[in-house]
């Protein structure tokens, strides 16, 4: 499998506050990879730089093959329509309904007939588990795992190749949590998408993710599956399976 995103030596900085020394990863198509950490590890500032929300200061990131430092404005633009983006709490438009929060990317990027849009949206929403009963409901009256498979359907409208996950199970009851890893996983298999989450859920991490890096102390302490993890001989490490 060939990489989809590789990050070297990146550096971020905010001020004097260093966030990111010299972090490095590749993350290959198809798969389901991790950014983990503890608080103010950076890795929800890396998933933004992935999808051009932050700036790096030096080192080189490449997504689908582009270097994210020599994109114009145009090229920022087409590559963002090749991924999709589910941000913590959904960030779904309170003054929209499910079906109208669905079709937002296909109006804006798209030259496709309104009957074909109201038609790929409503694919979207049957694609991540929701009737039709919901697709007239407005934010406010959606329980938090209906908004977190509503903003799902909204990621994915583009037919993206990758799709970037912000602490995707945050908020969720158990049960609501591990259905949303099956959909995850039944996804990938479907669509043979490419997955990017930031996550702290021990049972993700154990069931979906395929690979995964752990940062702290602003570089990456450990790249690889949770089998190589299990036989770390770092303490502080193994502390992400308990």
């Amino acid at each position: 499998m060939k990489n989809i995103i590789e990050a070297k030596d990146i550096i971020t900085r905010f001020g004097q506050k260093v966030v990111h020394n010299k972090v490095s990863l590749s993350i290959k198509e198809g798969e389901i990879f991790g950014l983990l950490g503890g608080s103010g590890s950076g890795k929800s500032t890396l998933l933004r730089e992935m999808i051009l929300l932050q700036n790096y200061q030096d080192g080189k990131m490449s997504v689908l093959g582009k270097d994210l430092k020599s994109l114009d404005d145009e090229s920022k633009m087409a590559l963002r329509t090749k991924w999709g983006v589910l941000f913590q709490f959904g960030a779904l438009f309170s003054s929209l309904n499910v079906i109208e929060n669905i079709s937002f990317g296909l109006k804006e990027y798209t030259n496709l007939s309104k009957l074909a849009i109201k038609k790929a949206a409503f694919m979207k929403l049957s694609m991540v588990g929701l009737s039709v009963d919901s697709a007239y409901l407005f934010p406010s009256e959606l329980s938090g795992g209906m908004k977190k498979r509503v903003g799902l359907a909204r990621a994915l409208a583009l037919d993206p190749k990758i799709l970037f996950l912000d602490e995707p199970t945050s908020g969720l009851d158990p049960k609501s949590a591990r259905a949303f890893d099956e959909l995850i996983l039944a996804l990938r298999e479907t669509l043979g998408i490419t997955v990017v989450m930031v996550t702290h859920d021990k049972d993700t991490i154990a069931n979906v993710l395929d690979r995964f890096i752990i940062l702290g102390d602003k570089k990456v302490l450990f790249e690889g599956d949770i089998s190589e993890l299990k036989q770390s001989s770092d303490e502080n490490l193994r502390e992400f399976l308990k």
